[in-house]
């Protein structure tokens, strides 16, 4: 035995059994030195993760209640080496990616603006989602505290999002410095259907730009005067008109056969806009591809439809002595049906003042009977049915030339479904174009090469969808404005234009 074993002690609580017969008490992670933080007035909060649109418009949002809320910057490859240097290993690289993104963000405050450990321990505060997924929603503040105890800012204050409650519950803010007004949730909601809208038009758009870079030019203005609708509490319509104004000015080219690749998968590597998945979107974009990605919208609707399957499984439950009618559940279903109609309602409205008419927020309830032969619908975890029922709806409905499904590596959720389920939904859909897809942070070219060769099949049937259209000598002006959106069999944004005029 070398001497270094041979030295081990025993620890001095091993073996101690004090805890018996005393009462029961919540474990909570504290600092070791009291702090004084500053007063609600004086409180920065920070927070990021969703599209680069979205943590702007939702900055603007809230700044407009006089709170004052900075969107961290999109994580990128050092935020991953950040986070790596300071969690703990085998984490994913979304864990990663946020909690070093805010670390590093934290470290710029302290290096670069000249800002004390203590002050920024003191003013500022970073929201998190939470929820009882299995992996990082789980234990997302626990990597965050240690992460921030390791780099210098132990007592940095967190507080977590219930995702899947639609609540905010404070893990360690005990005072009300943030007010959860219906107010607050409905701004908030606002700013992500916004966003939604707009990144779904600039995807559709800018793969057929005349002039490279202009659809983003115009998207950079259209963020300007939402944020500044926001900021004046002036309307929002009114302002998403303005951006109608805008985009129509962008020179398109539509009548080009573009492979149409639907992006799905884990909420956050599906949904992020860089390192964080490779720049999947504007890779899929150069190599000759329009991308669908799934909006935050559709999240939300999920969330929803799980809280109202939730509810009639209540319901059906016999409870001796039971209420013939519980009241709190009539309640609950009240919101549930107000919440959804008043998303769909916010989201048609914005659309249309837009110009964006061929998108329809997808019906739950086919999608969940859909998926409902392949994949539980009482698995909740991660995405849950909705890759599932996308791929199926895809091959049914002719909605892309390829659906690729992205998650990070290891991700339980998501590799179950893409490694597991799909493969039979695939063996009974052959002709459905499918590829799962790991991120890590590391190992790009692996990465780009599997895109590449999915995407090979990808454009051929693309090309051969427009080919056998016949194309005629006269192209009206209105197939290259954006506004123009058939709809149609055709799966290519070129062969529904075409395939319109017949």
């Amino acid at each position: 035995m070398s001497q270094s074993c041979s030295s081990i002690k025993m620890t001095d609580k091993n073996g101690d059994l004090s805890f018996i017969n005393k009462a029961p008490s919540q474990w909570r992670d504290i600092p070791s030195k009291p702090i004084e933080y500053a007063p609600k007035e004086e409180t920065i909060f920070l927070s990021g993760g969703l599209t680069l649109l979205q943590d702007k418009l939702v900055e603007a949002a809230l700044n407009s209640m006089d709170i004052n809320f900075i969107a961290l910057p999109n994580p990128d490859f050092k935020s991953f080496q950040t986070g790596k240097a300071f969690g703990n290993r085998g984490q994913c690289n979304p864990t990663y990616f946020t909690v070093g993104n805010l670390v590093k963000y934290l470290q710029d405050l302290h290096d670069k603006q000249g800002l004390s450990s203590e002050e920024i321990i003191r003013k500022y505060v970073y929201i998190t989602a939470g929820g009882c997924g299995p992996c990082r929603f789980g234990m997302y503040i626990t990597e965050y505290k240690k992460a921030l105890r390791d780099a210098g800012f132990e007592g940095f204050r967190l507080t977590s999002f219930e995702h899947d409650k639609g609540i905010f519950q404070g893990d360690t803010i005990e005072e009300d410095i943030l007010s959860f007004t219906p107010k607050f949730f409905i701004r908030l909601i606002k700013a992500v259907i916004i966003g939604d809208i707009i990144n779904i038009l600039t995807y559709k758009m800018r793969p057929y730009e005349v002039e490279k870079g202009s659809v983003d030019k115009a998207v950079e203005k259209c963020k300007e005067i939402v944020s500044k609708a926001f900021l004046d509490h002036s309307s929002l319509i009114n302002a998403l008109w303005k951006c109608r104004t805008v985009l129509a000015k962008v020179r398109l080219n539509r009548l080009q056969p573009k492979a149409k690749v639907m992006v799905m998968g884990e909420f956050w590597a599906a949904m992020t806009e860089g390192d964080g998945n490779y720049n999947l979107h504007r890779f899929l974009e150069a190599e000759g591809a329009e991308c669908t990605p799934q909006p935050i919208t559709n999240r939300l609707m999920l969330s929803i439809w799980e809280a109202e399957q939730a509810l009639n499984k209540k319901e059906k439950l016999a409870v001796e002595n039971g209420k013939k009618i519980d009241f709190s559940n009539v309640r609950t279903r009240m919101l549930i049906k107000a919440g959804k109609a008043a998303v769909k309602t916010h989201f048609s409205l914005y659309a249309k003042a837009i110009g964006l008419h061929d998108y329809d927020i997808p019906n739950m309830e086919k999608l969940a009977e859909l998926a409902k032969e392949y994949y539980t619908l009482d698995c909740s975890g991660g995405e849950g049915h909705l890759e599932v029922a996308h791929l199926i709806e895809s091959v049914k409905h002719n909605l892309a030339h390829l659906v690729i499904s992205i998650k990070p590596f290891g991700c339980m959720p998501s590799s179950a479904v893409s490694d597991g389920v799909q493969s039979l939904v695939t063996s009974r859909y052959p002709q459905a174009n499918f590829l799962s897809i790991e991120t890590s942070g590391e190992g790009a070219a692996n990465f780009y090469s599997r895109v590449q060769m999915a995407l090979f099949k990808a454009k051929q049937a693309a090309k051969e969808e427009y080919e056998v259209l016949e194309v005629p000598e006269h192209i009206p002006e209105k197939l290259n404005n954006y506004l123009y959106q058939p709809k149609n069999e055709k799966a290519g944004t070129a062969a529904q234009l075409i395939d319109s005029l017949v």
